[in-house]
């Protein structure tokens, strides 16, 4: 019969003796990615003592580069958290530039032990190009992105994780988020007994591989996968028929994530000056020029990822009456909404170069 699934320090059930809980066992299920006819999301409970060895062995699919994502709290320390507690803060998430994954793993490893058991920390890592992501959450569930389910099925077993519909997660019962911090040295795993306090504490060892990755926040936002298939097609379309662009050499899932960033900027306050405005607009103008290029199923998904965004981008329009001159080219078919009226919370340097235009004369 199988075992209970062996949870890292920082995740602890309820006991309850009058409720009857699932059974957590190790596992694995998955399923379709939403708008994704080929890729498809895993999610698995790992006995605790082989999540370095998978973290490990699943870089070698990334091959020669990748980049590190690190979820975690920075600001305060939390000793403890139950999981149905009403007011929970919000974790923020880093990524690294791309690295040479050997290197990568090089220095992530003296900290892996800490996050692996510290009930505030998710980390994992990525590459786009590829079509694949690992992440290990807060909620210590694996979580694998991939476009070759078969491949990670027979690695999945050859760890010993067996198939398992119906799988029994985290959020399925009681349990208590619990920082480092909160146990006594003699109930913390043997590897993480010696540390001094600051090297347990998740703001320390969190702050220091972010400085050491060289790793930049990222907001909570837009969420889309791209097969390696769709991001050949995109790259040889934009080499084709867009090559004079001057995005052509920057990855479409960069500008996808730059457009959001760019949106999510001008709700909070653009910053920026008329000629850095001007080039968010123009993002927008090279993933329509894709769009308007692409096969139709992949242009609807472009469609579909960008819909949000561009939502929320004609919110914080005002004097839509106006609108600034599009450049010459790239010339497209659908008009351009992301040039007409200006953005509400304009920041001093973008108000200034408006008013020397002549913006607000009429």
């Amino acid at each position: 019969m199988p075992t209970l699934l062996e949870l890292p320090v920082g995740l602890r059930r309820w006991h309850n003796d009058k409720i009857i809980t699932p059974r957590q066992r190790e596992g694995f299920e998955m399923s379709l990615l939403e708008d994704c006819a080929n890729a498809y999301r895993f999610t698995a409970t790992i006995h605790v003592g082989k999540i370095a060895e998978i973290f490990n062995s699943f870089s070698r699919f990334l091959q020669e580069e990748a980049f590190f994502i690190l979820e975690h709290y920075p600001e305060e320390q939390l000793p403890s958290r139950p999981s149905g507690a009403d007011e929970r803060p919000i974790p923020v998430v880093h990524y690294s530039p791309y690295l040479p994954t050997t290197d990568l793993l090089r220095l992530v490893a003296p900290y892996l032990e800490r996050m692996i058991h510290d009930g505030f920390v998710g980390f994992g890592l990525a590459n786009n190009r590829r079509g694949l992501e690992l992440f290990y959450s807060e909620e210590k569930v694996m979580t694998f992105f991939t476009d070759n389910h078969l491949r990670l099925c027979d690695f999945l077993r050859q760890h010993q994780v067996p198939h398992r519909p119906n799988l029994a997660l985290p959020a399925d019962f009681g349990h208590d988020h619990l920082s480092l911090l909160g146990f006594p040295r003699e109930l913390l795993p043997k590897a993480l007994q010696e540390l001094s306090d600051k090297d347990l504490d998740s703001t320390n060892f969190c702050a220091e591989l972010i400085e050491q990755l060289d790793m930049y926040q990222v907001e909570e936002g837009l969420s889309f996968f791209l097969t390696r298939k769709e991001q050949k097609q995109i790259a040889e379309l934009v080499d084709k028929e867009l090559a004079d662009n001057e995005f052509s050499d920057i990855e479409f899932g960069s500008l996808l994530l730059d457009w959001s960033d760019f949106v999510t900027e001008c709700e909070n306050g653009f910053e920026g000056d008329l000629w850095e405005y001007r080039q968010g607009l123009k993002i927008r103008d090279t993933i329509q020029s894709v769009i308007e290029i692409a096969p139709e199923a992949l242009a609807e998904k472009i469609g579909s990822i960008v819909s949000d965004p561009d939502k929320f981008f004609q919110k914080t329009l005002i004097d839509r009456r106006k609108r600034l001159d599009p450049p010459a080219e790239p010339k497209l078919r659908q008009e351009r909404f992301w040039y007409q009226g200006m953005v509400r919370n304009q920041g001093i340097d973008l108000r200034r170069d408006l008013i020397r235009q002549g913006w607000f004369k009429h």
